[in-house]
Parts: C-alpha cells; structure tokens; sequence
C-alpha cells in the first residue's frame, strides 16, 4: 500500500505522522519504506540522526523529491508491505505525482480556525488526481491537537460531511514527539505507554484499514 501525506501547508506535522506510521508498522513486522518527497529532506535528516546515535535501523527512508514519483513508486512498493510519502509543501508537482501513486492520500491538519481544514490549493490537487484516479482514499487527520480543549472536538464536527473526511484518529500535541525527532527515536520507544504512542497506534490501525 502507499500512503502519502500531504498537504501544501507547511508546519502540520506530516514528517512526524510518516516517520510514526512507518514505525508502528515495523514494529508490527511490515516491511516499510519511507519516501522523503520534501527537498528540506527532515525525514532523511532524522534517519542520520538515528543511525548516528546506535539505534537500530526500523525501516528505510529514501530521499526523493521528484515530479515522477507515479512512475517510481510502484516499482518500490512491489518490494515492501507499505511505502509512505513525507510529501513537501507548495511544490505542487511533486504533491501531483504522489497523488497519481497513492492508494491512500492522509492531509494532517491543525485544528485552529487561523488554520483551516486543508489549503485550496490541496483540494483543488485531489479533485485534478480523481480525474484519473477515481478511486483514490482520501482522508484528513487532525493533527498536534492541543490537550483540555474542546477545539478538536468542535473541529471535528464543523467537518462531518464535508470532503473529504476526517478520520476517528487524532494525534495530541506533545512534547514527546519532539524529543523523539531531537533523538532520532519514535514515541514508543522513549515512552510505550504514552497517550503518543496510543495515538499513532489507533491512526495506523485505521489507515491499515483501507488496504485493498
């Protein structure tokens, strides 16, 4: 299955999403890879930080910011149980040609008004890649939700039929994630009992969900 995460909003956590999906999979013995689509290459930068420190390689991560990724793509999932795309923001043809490859398209979002659900520009992305892909999934997670607020809730709500859809998973802004980026760890790893790790959990359990 590929799943790529994208949005052309920048700052909505889609790195931190990857790099956890990719490793609650592995943890669940899938064999996955995880595509660095973002020239700022924050995926591929946490890998060398991870191998730097001893810690035992999960998956692999592959540094490829290209406009063919619907032609690479599916050569490199035939390999692996799961390929995830860290997609960049406001490169709207690297976004185009992640959207021709996909089976599942996730949009991280940040529940703030100031916010939105996702940029025009993303949707507008989706509508062209439906043109061909007519059955592509797509759906948004909210994502760095902050804790004791109803924000998330009401969020939730405001988008109930609208498109596309938001998923019953939501991901909780907390510190930990940072300090699993900072140490090229993943939640579960400095914490398996952590509401993070939770979290990733039921987000990777419900993506899994749409494999065909």
């Amino acid at each position: 299955m590929i799943v790529a995460l994208l949005n052309q909003k920048g700052g909505v956590g889609k790195t931190t999403l990857a790099l956890h999906l990719a490793g609650r999979w592995a943890g669940k013995g899938r064999r996955v890879l995880v595509v660095d689509a973002d020239p700022q290459g924050s995926a591929l930068d946490w890998s060398e930080q991870r191998a730097s420190l001893g810690h035992p390689r999960l998956f692999g991560v592959l540094g490829l910011p290209r406009e063919t990724l619907h032609r690479e793509l599916p050569a490199i999932a035939a390999d692996v149980d799961h390929v995830i795309v860290d997609g960049a923001p406001r490169i709207a043809g690297v976004a185009r040609s992640a959207l021709l490859a996909a089976d599942v398209v996730i949009v991280p979002a940040t529940p703030s008004p100031l916010d939105g659900w996702a940029s025009a520009e993303m949707l507008r992305l989706l509508d062209e890649a439906r043109v061909f892909r007519p059955d592509l999934i797509a759906r948004m997670v909210l994502n760095r939700c902050a804790t004791r607020t109803v924000i998330a809730r009401e969020t939730a709500e405001a988008m109930a039929g609208q498109e596309p859809p938001v998923l019953a998973a939501r991901i909780g802004q907390r510190v930990i994630f940072a300090e699993a980026a900072a140490t090229g760890q993943l939640a579960h790893e400095l914490d398996p009992g952590s509401l993070a790790a939770a979290e990733i959990a039921a987000l990777a359990a419900e993506v899994e969900g749409f494999k065909r």
